[in-house]
């Protein structure tokens, strides 16, 4: 049969959640961020998007495209947990596993016939399955490749289920059309057109020769190859061991440290959350940043003393941040602790100030309230002691 990849992709998640939480914001506009010049949309309901609000705009810009929006501030914690259970569901489905991000993740499903002999019949069954056990639906892509089936999962959003047959990867890819390729951003695709390149038939016109010329090797390569329905090798399966990690991927590509740095927070309150659930501390905080034209550099420091809470994370983070941002377009943003060993409770005294203390055993408080269904919310109060301290 060859190799069969399911792609899975919580719809609105953030959003999603909320709604299943408060069913009142059901069929409303509803948008996951905190109003203010400084920061960002996380994500909105469908909803919102009718108004053209998208993940990663600018909050002034969101509520100026949608005046009547209803906006509540992230509940990273409860989206870390919603995420662990629905992510449960999927490993358990079957053992190809590769978690992305918070809201998506890869099955390989490959040497699976004898289980479920129909790709697009165990498909809907796990789409079934989630439905169930959490009230989230997710989009799911079924194909041959990794690229393709993450392609597919967007294609019939939300609640979706779209199989690309072997073998007709090229047909989908131009029906998807060049604009909306995974990793076409905006400055991408003026260059492109700039060359009398608007469509994927006009793009496979070129050898791979001659648009590394135009694009440079890396981008040359990876246009040459997603127009022709050939994964670019962007998820390789490797799992880093002994880390945490979250990532996030934009579209289209997020300009400004601002923003970023707002995505970064989450991503700290993320991380560390997790690290509290399974009783692990770490020494080492690492950044990932992949650019427009899929160039990534990643950087890590590991302070002299261990990582205690998400203020440790943050403030890390947004100073590597700051050292590594060149001001261009970013796709995607990573980050990750590492050098991770057992240590729910401070064993070592001397390495706590009372202020450390203080901050993991409230995240601890707040661990234990979200479990209970409590709505308090942590991200404003950060940001706010953080820039004091800064």
């Amino acid at each position: 049969m060859g190799t069969v990849f399911f792609h899975i992709d919580l719809d609105a998640f953030f959003a999603s959640v909320e709604i299943l939480d408060n069913p009142e914001y059901r069929g409303k506009p509803l948008i996951i961020g905190t109003p203010g010049p400084r920061h960002v949309a996380s994500t909105c309901s469908y909803e919102a998007r009718k108004f053209g609000v998208h993940s990663a705009m600018p909050m002034t810009t969101a509520l100026k495209l949608c005046p009547n929006a209803i906006c509540i501030p992230g509940r990273m914690r409860r989206y870390s947990e919603m995420s662990k259970r629905v992510m449960g569901i999927i490993k358990d489905f079957a053992p190809g596993f590769l978690q992305v991000s918070i809201d998506e993740a890869f099955l390989d499903m490959t040497g699976m016939e004898r289980i479920y002999p129909l790709p697009g019949k165990a498909a809907r069954l796990l789409k079934e399955q989630i439905k169930k056990e959490t009230g989230l639906t997710v989009s799911i892509g079924v194909a041959s490749s990794r690229y393709i089936a993450k392609l597919a999962s967007d294609y019939r959003k939300p609640d979706g289920l779209t199989i690309v047959p072997h073998g007709k990867e090229e047909i989908f890819v131009d029906t998807v059309g060049l604009k909306k390729l995974w990793g076409i951003g905006d400055s991408t695709y003026s260059s492109l057109v700039k060359k009398g390149i608007s469509t994927t038939e006009t793009l496979r016109k070129y050898t791979e020769k001659e648009l590394c010329s135009f694009f440079g090797e890396s981008n040359g390569s990876y246009l040459y190859r997603i127009a022709r329905g050939i994964d670019p090798g962007i998820y390789t399966g490797e799992v880093k061991s002994r880390s945490i990690s979250s990532e996030e991927t934009f579209y289209p590509d997020v300009y400004g440290y601002d923003a970023l740095d707002a995505y970064l927070l989450e991503m700290s309150q993320e991380v560390m959350f997790r690290a509290l659930e399974e009783k692990k501390v770490a020494r080492t905080v690492g950044i990932k940043i992949r650019y427009g034209d899929f160039s990534t550099t990643s950087i890590q420091e590991t302070p002299q003393k261990p990582i205690y809470s998400s203020s440790d994370v943050y403030t890390i983070a947004r100073q590597l941040l700051r050292d590594k941002y060149t001001g261009e377009g970013v796709r995607l943003l990573g980050i990750s602790i590492s050098g991770i060993y057992d240590g729910e409770d401070v064993e070592q005294k001397d390495f706590f100030a009372d202020r450390e203390e203080k901050e993991r055993k409230l995240e601890k408080t707040i661990l234990s309230l979200s479990q209970k269904g409590s709505r308090l919310i942590k991200a404003r109060n950060l940001k706010e002691k953080q820039s004091a301290h800064l």
